[in-house]
């Protein structure tokens, strides 16, 4: 490889004019423009010499193996107009070739175009309408879906895109939404809107409400319709807004309640999926020593394993406990162990008279 310090930015100069089928350049011609572009640039023009080096480069000794064209045209002679003479040129074979355009391979276009049907699965979404021509330009073709999401269908199937817009083009929106337990009244606040979030097969907006800034989520299926409001002034929240969900599980978030280490143990038939699949981030799994000490502490759970999360009490937390049903038992602390057993009380006095 040429070792003059300014040879890839010639090759970047000589990549354009290589593959330009406006004008024929000779070996002359492309040192002229390089030297130009370099000069531009303060940097020291090169030689003939150079040019010729970076062209047998090029084509030969690197790693972009240019297929480059040498042929000759009729050009004027500047001694005598009359007569023509031959003038050696040198362009790209296909003018489409870049050396810094690396072609896909074929999983590569299957796993682009597989994106892409992902993607149009979200009706909305702004500059997609091309998204399919764009699929069926990378002529793959398929028989059988390999990647499949589930998903929860909208009534409204653009909400999604209408909220995407309105966050990447920050604006403040009226939102129009209504209450499950009173789903004939229609509310409305005005909202800047930050963050689309999924949980548990449900969308979520996380915004901003615009007079107080208090940060409020809403569940997709409870919003009707989406008005933007451009005269508004966009607040960018300060700070990463993910980190607000680290502490939770799901997306009800108490800003005055703490972070309690919630320990809890669970049945053989369930330890390992609890492993692999863990309720929180934060999920620990007590072997060893940790371990021994809390069979002796609690000499009544036989088998299974123990297992603690460190997070913030909410809805969902509870709900996942809860969740695992004989298979998960909460030991401490106590407020969330009271509360999941409440919740077991109230399900079962609701089954009381079926029982035999």
């Amino acid at each position: 490889m040429p070792a003059n310090k300014n040879a890839v930015t010639r090759y970047y100069i000589l990549d354009k004019l290589l593959a330009n089928r406006y004008h024929h350049y000779s070996t002359e011609d492309l040192r002229q423009h390089v030297n130009e572009e370099l000069e531009e640039l303060g940097q020291e023009p090169v030689s003939r010499r150079t040019i010729e080096m970076d062209l047998h480069y090029l084509e030969y000794e690197g790693p972009f193996l240019a297929e480059i064209e040498h042929y000759q045209i009729d050009v004027p002679s500047q001694t005598n107009p009359n007569k023509t003479v031959k003038k050696s040129c040198h362009r790209y074979a296909d003018p489409t070739f870049s050396i810094f355009k690396k072609e896909m391979t074929e999983d590569e276009k299957y796993l682009l175009s597989e994106a892409l049907s992902m993607l149009g699965q979200f009706d909305g979404l702004p500059n997609l309408d091309g998204l399919e021509a764009l699929r069926k330009s990378l002529n793959v073709k398929t028989d059988r879906q390999i990647i499949s999401f589930t998903k929860n269908p909208l009534e409204n199937s653009t909400l999604l895109g209408e909220l995407f817009t309105a966050i990447s083009q920050k604006q403040v929106v009226e939102l129009h939404y209504h209450r499950f337990d009173t789903p004939d009244e229609d509310r409305q606040t005005t909202l800047i809107p930050y963050l689309l979030k999924e949980y548990n097969r449900r969308w979520f907006l996380i915004a901003a409400a615009e007079d107080t800034g208090k940060i409020l989520n809403f569940a997709l299926d409870r919003i009707d319709s989406v008005v933007p409001l451009p005269n508004h002034n966009y607040v960018e929240y300060d700070g990463d807004l993910n980190e607000r969900f680290e502490d939770i599980v799901g997306v009800t978030l108490y800003e005055n309640r703490p972070v309690q280490t919630i320990l809890f143990w669970v049945s053989d038939s369930s330890k390992d999926y609890v492993a692999t699949k863990p309720i929180h981030d934060s999920q620990k799994h007590y072997r060893g020593e940790k371990e021994a000490e809390l069979r002796r502490q609690y000499p009544m759970l036989n088998g299974g394993a123990f297992f603690s999360i460190d997070c913030i009490e909410n809805y969902e937390l509870i709900r996942e406990l809860i969740s695992f049903r004989e298979d998960l038992i909460v030991l401490s602390p106590d407020n969330i162990r009271d509360t999941v057993m409440e919740r077991i009380t109230a399900m079962y006095e609701i089954y009381k008279p079926w029982r035999k």
